[in-house]
């Protein structure tokens, strides 16, 4: 059998952290932003976790 490949977007956007769990950037931050507060923009800048019911599908494609 061959090998899996690791999709190479997801590769691009998720990392693990020490725990085994994936960190992610936040949408939102590449256009339309003179609508947004700047206290929105600056919750947007910081990472975040993702969910546990995604977590298994990204894991797959990330061949964890």
């Amino acid at each position: 059998m061959p090998k899996m490949k690791t999709n190479s977007s997801a590769k691009k956007r998720f990392k693990v952290t020490g725990t085994g769990k994936l960190k992610r950037s936040r949408a939102g931050m590449n256009h339309i932003l003179r609508n947004k507060t700047k206290k929105a923009k600056l919750a947007l800048r910081h990472s975040t976790i993702v969910d546990k019911a995604d977590e298994a599908k990204m894991k797959d494609l990330l061949c964890m």
